[in-house]
């Protein structure tokens, strides 16, 4: 009987262990969500390139568009910005 309490201490301990880990990987994504939504208030889908240049300024780097629909990239220092033709699709934070 005694081999099956330490076996379970055991095991319980192992999986308290796990949760920890869990937890933090969750937080670190709210806070990204958190910080994207702030991004996305200030770039609205369906603003132009022009109007993303006029609040932000020139971005660090313009990428090539890619497919069809055309999607273009513009990075900021710590996001981008995916335009399709010249209107905001989306602005992601980088990490």
């Amino acid at each position: 009987m005694p081999a099956i309490v330490r076996i379970l201490g055991v095991a319980l301990i192992l999986s308290l262990g796990f949760l920890q880990p869990v937890a933090a990987d969750r937080l670190l994504i709210e806070t990204l969500r958190d910080d994207e939504g702030e991004l996305e208030d200030q770039l609205q889908r369906g603003l132009t390139k022009e109007q993303v240049e006029s609040r932000l300024g020139a971005p660090d780097a313009r990428r090539d568009a890619v497919g069809d629909p055309p999607i273009t990239r513009w990075d900021y220092d710590g996001f981008s910005v995916y335009f399709e033709y010249d209107r905001v699709l989306r602005a992601v934070q980088q990490r």
